[in-house]
This record gives structure tokens, sequence and C-alpha cells, in this order.
């Protein structure tokens, strides 16, 4: 048996894998969390993004990684973030998706309004 830790979306999992022989198949168990992970403090309401504004002059930018809704910001512009912080939830194929921070940086604007559909490869936050 194989032991692997596997991170999705920062949360971590610890994974056993067994080999079986002769082709036999047995239920998988579904995978753990590694170590439980406080909630997320609920932020405020997002003020007004600066959707149609270009990008910050240096300023990371967190894209889309799939079409869906954005259903609420975990952050706040001006607001320090480190890497692997929550910044919003994207609701796509009626799951939510936590989309987090790629690096420590400070958010330096919302580039959609909450409630907005987005697509693939759309900008939604800018970190400085």
């Amino acid at each position: 048996m194989k032991r692997y830790k596997i991170t999705v979306n920062g949360q971590f999992y610890d994974v056993a894998v067994e080999e079986l022989s002769g082709g036999a198949s047995a239920p998988v168990p579904a995978p753990r969390p590694a170590a439980a992970a406080a909630p997320a403090p609920s932020a405020a309401p997002a003020p007004a993004p600066s959707a149609a504004g270009p990008s910050v002059a240096g300023a990371t930018t967190v894209k889309a990684p799939m079409p869906g809704t954005v259903m609420a910001f975990k952050v706040t512009q001006g607001q320090a973030v480190k890497q692997g912080d929550v910044l919003l939830i994207l609701e796509a194929m009626k799951m939510e998706n936590e989309i987090v921070a790629p690096a420590a940086g400070t958010v330096a604007s919302l580039r959609v309004a909450q409630g907005a559909a987005v697509n693939t490869g759309d900008a939604l936050v800018d970190l400085a």
C-alpha cells in the first residue's frame, strides 16, 4: 500500500492506494482531509468592482479557471491575503468552487461584480 499527500484547491488529503492483483476491484473509500482548516471569516459586502478598468501595473491577475457565476467575495479591496486564502466563491455546474490567492499580496481591485457570469480566463481579482 502506498500513501500520498494530495493538495486540491488548498485542501490537503491523505490518500492510501492499494494495488490489487487478478483484476479484482474493491470499493475505494472517499479521501479524508489531512488537517481540518479553520473556516475563513465572513467578509463584508464588496465595494463596487472596477470591471471595466485596466489591471493594476505589476499586479497578479487571478483569472476564472472555468465559466460560472461569482457567488460571493471573501475579501475586500485593500485587504492583505496569504497564498491559498479564499478570494471568492465561483459557482459552476451547481458546485461552489473556492478561488484562492496564487501568492501573498494585497487585493488591488475586484474586477467583476457579485452575481456576474464569467467565462474561462476572465479577470476576477488583481493582487499587488
